[in-house]
């Protein structure tokens, strides 16, 4: 094993989790979670996305958010851009870093983005070289690289020419997502091997959604090849709203929990970033998806 000493956890809650709650999620809520998971040392926190109202209506105040949030140095606030015009919308909150998203397979580009994954390539083509102009970093997403709903079978050839297509672009990072989490540890690692030909590795996020219990497997997984950056959400909040039996997101809790039992550094304060999986679950009066916070809170209670 080659693991890493530290990993980056990216935060992507306030965005990839709020956004598939069906009700709506007042905007001083969304800017208390953020400045909450700020303050457990997170470094990276995923905090809007500037697509359509009507596509993702949750995401419809994400200006409100950035300009109400209190931004801490050090800690970057990533926004999702579709296109032009949402880059452009996104520049009003002071933003220094954007997110772009492809999809792996055909059906889900015509689903999720209403275009086809060349399509959605030529969109980028206009919306990189101008972030870049900007000085903002960009960061590449691609969903279904293990699998989608619509086709099953997506070829890590097909995932990898997608990557290399994303750093050409000028991408300075790329999440792999498995958007409805059907990968296997040896899938992922097998996926990393063949990308890492097109990218660096150490340019590489991975992605787990935890529909079949894998998703803590698969980052281990990853972690031994080498990859360093990892995403997840806050008390296993979101799923795609787009892609039909998705669950929840890997609960950050759970991933940093892990991370210290291997003895890896991240720079987060788990009991801190506990108190903040409780404090959304709570006010969404939802479950806590995070199995770690479950256990740490119970022995917390026990006299």
């Amino acid at each position: 094993m080659r693991l890493p000493q530290r990993v980056k956890i990216v935060e992507v809650g306030p965005r990839d989790g709020l956004q598939s709650i069906r009700r709506s999620v007042p905007t001083a809520l969304k800017i208390e979670l953020i400045d909450r998971l700020a303050a457990t040392g997170l470094k990276c926190i995923e905090a809007a996305s500037f697509v359509a109202p009507l596509r993702v209506p949750q995401m419809a105040d994400s200006l409100q958010v950035l300009q109400g949030i209190g931004r801490r140095p050090g800690v970057s606030y990533p926004v999702l851009v579709p296109n032009l015009r949402g880059l452009h919308d996104a520049l009003q909150a002071n933003i220094s870093e954007i997110a772009i998203f492809v999809s792996a397979s055909e059906p889900f580009s015509q689903h999720n983005l209403n275009c086809s994954i060349a399509e959605s390539l030529q969109r980028y083509a206009a919306v990189c070289p101008e972030a870049k102009q900007r000085r903002l970093r960009v960061r590449g997403y691609i969903s279904c690289v293990l699998g989608c709903p619509y086709q099953g079978r997506v070829t890590a050839a097909d995932v990898a020419e997608l990557a290399g297509r994303l750093w050409d672009l000028g991408c300075d990072e790329i999440s792999l997502g498995d958007t409805i989490g059907v990968g296997t540890p040896k899938q992922a690692q097998s996926l990393i091997e063949v990308i890492q030909r097109q990218v660096p590795l150490e340019r590489l996020a991975a992605h787990f959604h935890d529909t079949y219990g894998q998703a803590l497997a698969n980052v281990l997984a990853v972690l031994e090849c080498g990859l360093s950056i990892v995403d997840s959400s806050v008390a296993g909040l979101g799923g795609c709203p787009f892609a039909p039996g998705a669950s929840g997101n890997l609960a950050t809790e759970d991933l940093l929990y892990m991370l210290q039992g291997l003895g890896i550094e991240t720079g987060v304060d788990l009991d801190r970033l506990v108190e903040v999986g409780e404090f959304i679950s709570q006010a969404l009066q939802i479950p806590n998806g995070s199995k770690a916070a479950t256990a740490l809170l119970g022995r917390r209670q026990k006299p």
